[in-house]
């Protein structure tokens, strides 16, 4: 089994943490990194400099579609970021971790 992550970012931490807690009691992710982070974008003609919540969503590829789709559904952004990172290389013991945590 493959594992994928999926990567997101939210405006602020609470958001961020009361979605990845929810994704991880339902089994649909292993773990949710998230880090504070300075975002440099265009949006709606003007350059934004903004601070933001980077989260990294590690899931199996058998709960990828759902996954996406709950992010897609409670995320605040208009427009969010939904970027997937395939994971062709993992050490079996994670792996196993992430497999067993999300069944």
């Amino acid at each position: 089994m493959n594992a994928v992550m999926i990567i997101s970012t939210y405006p602020n931490k609470k958001t961020i943490n009361l979605i990845a807690n929810e994704l991880v009691k339902k089994k649909l992710v292993a773990c949710v990194n998230i880090s504070k982070i300075s975002s440099v974008y265009s949006w709606d003609g003007k350059i934004e400099n903004s601070n933001e919540f980077i989260a990294i969503f590690k899931t199996t590829l058998k709960n990828k579609k759902t996954l996406k789709q709950k992010i897609k559904e409670s995320h605040p952004y208009d427009v969010p970021e939904i970027a997937e990172i395939d994971i062709s290389s993992i050490n079996k013991p994670y792996l196993k971790w992430l497999v067993d945590s999300t069944n």
